[in-house]
């Protein structure tokens, strides 16, 4: 999982980030949502903001939809700052 560091408006509360729809939540901080074609089943997304301070987070497809709402949350709030929980061990948070 890749995640850069954004510097956002405001920082989202944990609640915010688990209990508002995703799709608001993406749009409330500028971020748009694009399939990825990565198919290594160890990549679960990439949030990513351009040096034109465009954000984007970019998901494999052919997840449930579960585990892509899951991972979207856990990006967003990683990439957003949000102090929260490490990610689980089996995952690996890298930024470049």
């Amino acid at each position: 999982m890749t995640v850069a560091c954004a510097t956002p408006e405001r920082r989202p509360t944990a609640a915010e980030i688990l209990d508002t729809p995703l799709p608001r939540l993406l749009a409330e901080f500028g971020v748009e949502l694009h399939d990825s074609s990565v198919t290594d089943s160890g990549f679960f997304g990439a949030f990513v903001e351009r040096r034109d301070g465009a954000r984007v987070l970019a998901m494999p497809t052919g997840r449930t939809a579960f585990e892509r709402d899951t991972m979207a949350r856990m990006l967003l709030a990683e990439a957003l700052g949000l102090e929260a929980p490490p990610v689980p061990m089996e995952l690996a948070v890298s930024r470049g």
